[in-house]
């Protein structure tokens, strides 16, 4: 994407941007079109280097197959989760669960 609009408070108007999904060695990107960020969510601003970026060893595939690859390693972190938490919970210990952290 590029960067159509800027103002005082680094609120960002971007245009043309894509959504980069990372899955071990391979990449997939999603074209989002205009994108709006609020200055306040705002971390960084850079450019990036197109020769560094085409030197990096990662592999471009289809928008399908990343989506797929995402999905299986998800996937695989929660059945690893799920796991942990059985392993604690037979040894006596709890774990709050994520979705009950936010009522404190």
């Amino acid at each position: 994407g590029s960067l159509r609009s800027i103002d005082q408070f680094a609120n960002l108007v971007l245009h043309q941007t894509v959504e980069r999904i990372h899955v071990g060695k391979k990449y997939g990107d999603i074209p989002r079109g205009i994108f709006v960020v609020r200055g306040e969510n705002v971390v960084l601003l850079g450019e990036i280097d197109l020769e560094k970026e085409s030197d990096t060893p990662l592999q471009q595939v289809s928008i399908e197959e990343i989506l797929e690859e995402q999905r299986v390693e998800q996937q695989a972190k929660q059945e690893s989760e799920k796991l942990k938490v059985q392993a604690l919970k037979e040894r006596g210990l709890s774990v709050p669960r994520a979705d009950t952290l936010d009522e404190y």
